[in-house]
């Protein structure tokens, strides 16, 4: 049996948290980050992973950032006597004594196939790049940020219409099992370290509002993955005669108006709002939002909106 304690924050870590608990691995406590004001009435909200923490009466920790580099946090940690950390989605680089304080150190379930998208959003840049697989590693931290030696790996296939929340999904069920052979691994002395390829890193850094600015001169199939890949936050968002837009879902298609200026509405009619791109194929928006009203499908969006063929969207005011 492995003492553990867990740092994790949003619903991605609870399929980990959930596995550990069910193991004959003890979780010793929960480090997550501070209860934070949330929706229209901003009252303070657990995160996912406290939540499920409370349910289960594991003791939970919530250090502000700060605190994480206190003397005082590091006593708080070493008083639990805990043979290791696993790190999921926690958000806050951990120090080294804190990295080191347990007996088999620290391991982390990363969202790609390291070394590529190391950082904050690996599934969705990977899914805006057009990446057609990702997958999960486990990786033992260390100072640089996702650097660290590759304990596992296990790989899944991006499907081209799959949005980042689907992907999110699965990969946070495929990480939980990994993260438990690890562990296993770990306890039984029979884990094994492989180096990372440094030379082949890629990057992956945390998501703006501003990476949503959708520029119709790119290709019909670079616009899509935008879209999927910044949903559900921070969406991708085009401009309509001053009034602003989120774009949900939407589809590659061909159309015979398709070489007209990229960003003109070239169809809007019952189901089908399509718009010409910087490719020859054109882009059907699925699913369509007024900034500060719901989200609707198409033929909904077109029955309360006259939106002209030859009209331009565009990124101007975004």
């Amino acid at each position: 049996m492995v003492r553990i304690v867990f740092y994790g924050t949003p619903a991605f870590a609870v399929p980990t948290l959930n596995k550990l608990l069910a193991s004959p691995h003890e979780v010793v406590c929960v480090v997550t980050q501070p209860d934070r004001p949330r929706g229209r009435g901003r009252q303070l909200t657990y995160s996912p992973v406290k939540q499920c923490a409370l349910d289960t009466g594991v003791p939970v920790f919530q250090p502000e950032r700060a605190q994480i580099r206190n003397s005082d946090f590091l006593t708080q940690l070493r008083s639990v006597n805990a043979d290791l950390s696993v790190v999921v989605a926690y958000g806050r680089i951990l120090p080294d004594p804190v990295l080191e304080a347990p007996r088999l150190g620290t391991i982390n379930v990363h969202a790609s196939l390291l070394p590529k998208y190391r950082g904050a959003a690996p599934i969705h840049r990977a899914i805006i790049a057009g990446e057609r697989e990702t997958g999960i590693t486990i990786i033992r931290l260390v100072t640089e940020m996702d650097a660290g030696p590759m304990l596992g790996m296990t790989r899944c296939s991006i499907e081209p219409n799959q949005l980042s929340s689907d992907v999110t999904s699965d990969l946070a069920t495929m990480g939980a099992q990994l993260l438990i052979e690890t562990v296993d691994a770990l306890a039984a002395g029979r884990a094994h370290e492989t180096a990372q390829n440094h030379s082949e890193a890629s990057f992956a850094p945390p998501l703006t509002r501003e990476d949503g600015h959708i520029d119709w001169h790119a290709s019909a199939v670079d616009i899509h993955n935008l879209i999927r890949g910044l949903h559900p936050w921070p969406h991708a968002a085009t401009m309509h005669q001053g009034t602003r837009y989120l774009v949900h879902r939407s589809a590659v298609v061909e159309h015979h108006d398709s070489a007209k200026s990229p960003g003109t509405i070239i169809e809007a009619r019952a189901d089908k709002l399509i718009v010409s791109t910087g490719s020859e194929n054109a882009l059907a928006i699925r699913h369509i939002q007024q900034e500060g009203r719901r989200s609707l499908d198409t033929r909904s969006f077109l029955s309360g909106q006259r939106w002209q063929i030859g009209t331009q969207l565009t990124s101007h005011g975004l």
